[in-house]
């Protein structure tokens, strides 16, 4: 990190170097860089940047690349700021790089089922547009309002539809990127098949931004989806709503397979007024899609019913099924109407999901907090939500030991420390006990090859 001594020198750099090149992009004035420093992550620390650019092209981040090179100035790269683990928040005496203002969707395929977007392309305005074309893009993170193809791609994030159509890097072609001293490359290539030579594409998927700067995507899309069938099941406990996830997976292939316990049925109700069953210790929320939807929801319906589901309701219609899947989308707003928020972000083997439910309650009680959890059930990754009183020390000391232990039990289960929303700030002490030493090793010399003078996003991701 630049020292203190050579930040005003570095300042007189920037003026004389990227003010002609980047114009009004580059910005020094600390109160328009505030609301660059930190993404939504509440636990984690943000530094003081040495200057914000707001890229309006390829060509300014080469050239942020190129100087911050030069000088050995670390570079963070921003999209939405929508991500939770703050693996974009800003380091001391870096170059916050947003990437919001390459916001442009490039070129729809209809016969290629592509779309070229630019990183800061809202994943939910890339569905839109696709959707006019009768094309489906297919990723849908609970941010896909606000969250960027870009970001999606840094994460990897997932959504409620992974279990049977993957996560955002199975749906990704081809990327343009800028590397650390300023030059493009090309990943991948929009033919299915492609094994020419290491696949480069799936390296920056997932990376955080610490490979390169991704400047492009060809993302994949797949024809229009048909009328799905929604099926709302409640259950008196959360094992034997996973139960009936375990059966329905032998027996049909729903689209989308979603938890709810009681803790966040009731914030949902609390906010909606839905008139969901509170008693219920969970809720699954069931979608089935393509020409068996109907007999496939039906198959969901009745195995709910003999696993002891205390109400099963199905229904055809879109608007009343949207209505449905509506509560799951509110999951985590609800929560945060209860106070301050600490999303986890957890994956076990589907089987172990049962265990690790009973201990996200038991740590629960242990630190005397609310847990509200909700995920996607068919891929066993959970989202724990700790509700808790930021402005109280005793209240965020508890909410990080809770934090800690459920990420140690979710290794004890086999499971990863994170299924969609990476590494970051927030991960990173756990990462190696996932991994491995060795294996970290490798991923460093990854990192060294592609950023020798490890300038991009220091220290978060890997």
């Amino acid at each position: 990190m630049p020292g203190s001594a050579n930040i005003e020198d570095l300042h007189s750099a920037l003026s004389n170097d990227l003010s002609d090149p980047l114009g009004d992009a580059l910005v020094t004035d600390p109160d328009r860089m505030f609301a660059y420093r930190r993404d939504q992550s509440l636990l984690t620390e943000a530094g003081i940047p040495l200057a914000l650019v707001r890229a309006r092209d390829t060509d300014d981040v080469v050239e942020t690349m190129k100087w911050a090179h030069r000088h050995g100035v670390p570079v963070v790269t921003r999209g939405a700021g929508t991500g939770l683990a703050g693996a974009a928040n800003a380091l001391d005496g870096c170059i916050v790089l947003s990437v919001e203002k390459l916001n442009e969707i490039l070129h729809i395929d209809t016969a290629a089922r592509t779309a070229t977007v630019q990183p800061g392309v809202i994943n939910g305005d890339l569905a839109a547009a696709v959707a006019e074309r009768g094309l489906w893009y297919v990723p849908d993170p609970g941010s896909r309002a606000i969250s960027t193809i870009g970001g999606n791609l840094a994460t990897n994030a997932g959504g409620t539809c992974c279990a049977k159509y993957g996560v955002t890097a199975d749906h990704v072609a081809r990327i343009k990127a800028v590397l650390a001293d300023g030059r493009i490359i090309h990943t991948g290539a929009v033919t299915r098949k492609n094994v020419a030579g290491l696949n480069l594409t799936q390296l920056l998927v997932g990376s955080e931004g610490t490979l390169a700067v991704i400047v492009e995507a060809t993302m994949r899309l797949r024809a229009a989806p048909t009328a799905a069938s929604t099926v709302v099941a409640a259950f008196p406990s959360t094992a034997q709503a996973i139960e009936a996830v375990l059966a329905i997976r032998n027996r049909a292939e729903p689209c989308l397979l979603e938890l709810m316990d009681r803790t966040t049925i009731t914030a949902v109700n609390e906010m909606t007024h839905m008139g969901l069953d509170e008693s219920a210790g969970a809720l699954l929320l069931i979608q089935c899609d393509g020409r068996e939807a109907g007999a496939e929801a039906q198959t969901c319906a009745t195995v709910c019913t003999e696993i002891g589901a205390t109400e099963v309701y199905d229904t055809d219609d879109p608007v009343e099924g949207e209505e449905f899947m509506q509560a799951r989308r509110v999951a985590l707003t609800a929560l945060e109407r209860q106070g301050s928020t600490l999303l986890d972000d957890l994956a076990v083997p589907v089987p172990r999901l049962p265990e690790m439910l009973s201990a996200i309650e038991r740590i629960a009680q242990k630190h005397s907090l609310v847990i509200g959890t909700f995920g996607h059930a068919a891929d066993g990754n959970l989202h724990p939500t700790i509700v808790f009183d930021a402005a109280d020390d005793d209240h965020t000391r508890r909410a990080r030991l809770a934090f800690d232990d459920m990420v140690a039990e979710c290794l004890e289960l086999g499971g990863s420390i994170s299924g969609e929303h990476g590494i970051g700030v927030l991960k990173e002490p756990y990462l190696e006990q996932m991994v491995g030493s060795v294996e970290r090793e490798l991923m460093s010399k990854v990192k060294a090859a592609f950023d020798p003078t490890s300038i991009l996003n220091p220290g978060r991701g890997i």
